[in-house]
């Protein structure tokens, strides 16, 4: 491959790591929110938070401002693999099959852009899911370690799986949100250049129309793995200590039996209200680097 095929991949990692900085308190809130209220989860039954500004506010006074960027550095080591791959394999993968067509890739194809993003949001997350999972931990308040020791401990007691626990909702996610988010982004984005042009306008116009679709899309399964990430399970033992959620279906039927369907999406303000932010600093920033093209 040529240097100019891996500019994706750099762009698309360097990009995801500014919109992380910039948008961190609002998922730390949204995963909070997420994992409290559990019937199964005796840590988690009680409903410490009303919404996002109280979880926002509680937080600050009860553990200080820096409790909001806990987990921030498995989130900037996630989004430096994951941004990376995911952004770079659909860009790639795009241009690969378009030229493939019998148009020669002269139109943008839809049915092609959903696929490139579902594998490419699957598969990068698949591969980055520890760094989630230290994430989830880390933002729940539980784990109180830096970075090293917190995966060290997961490791010594939960083993390999406990340091990807919930892949599968998390791979899921990634990819409906992925199929939704970036065909959508570049349909829009096409759609406003006669009226707009390629334009930071247009980019910020066409990343908030993107960003609804896939928050609406993937909260149900948001809640799902962010709940599977944050339940330990001993690696050498037979029995649980606790009670804990078998899988993704065990975890949306028993979610759903305990919690009543809208407990999917518990969480869901700050998702949306955090990729809107997040797609924008996102594709603005994806956006001025290709222009180092």
């Amino acid at each position: 491959m040529g240097d100019r095929d891996w500019r994706p991949f750099i762009y698309g990692g360097l990009a995801s790591i500014v919109a992380e900085f910039g948008t961190f308190p609002i998922d730390t809130t949204k995963t909070r929110l997420q994992i409290q209220g559990q019937k199964i989860d005796p840590r988690h039954v009680e409903l410490r938070y009303t919404g996002m500004v109280d979880c926002f506010v509680k937080t600050s006074k009860q553990e200080g401002i820096k409790a909001l960027y806990c987990g921030i550095w498995p989130a900037v080591l996630r989004q430096a693999t994951y941004g990376t791959i995911k952004f770079g394999t659909y860009y790639s993968l795009k241009k690969v099959l378009a030229a493939r067509r019998a148009d020669g890739g002269s139109k943008e194809h839809l049915a092609t852009n959903t696929f490139c993003a579902a594998f490419a949001g699957g598969f990068s997350s698949a591969i980055a899911n520890p760094t989630d999972v230290l994430k989830v931990r880390m933002q729940v308040g539980d784990e109180k370690r830096n970075l090293v020791r917190c995966f060290a401990e997961i490791y010594r007691v939960e083993g390999v799986r406990g340091l990807w626990r919930g892949v599968g909702p998390t791979s899921q996610r990634a990819a409906l949100i992925a199929a939704v988010e970036l065909p959508a982004y570049d349909a829009c984005k096409r759609a406003l250049l006669p009226a707009l042009g390629d334009a930071p306008l247009n980019h910020l116009a066409s990343s908030l129309l993107a960003s609804l679709g896939s928050a609406v899309a993937s909260t149900p399964l948001d809640v799902i793995r962010t709940r599977l990430m944050n339940q330990r399970k001993l690696k050498d033992t037979t029995e649980p200590t606790q009670r804990i959620y078998k899988g993704t279906i065990d975890c949306f039927m028993q979610t759903v039996r305990n919690e009543g369907f809208l407990a999917l999406y518990k969480g869901f303000v700050p998702t949306w209200l955090r990729m809107g932010p997040w797609n924008i600093i996102f594709f603005i920033t994806y956006e001025q680097l290709k222009q180092f093209y």
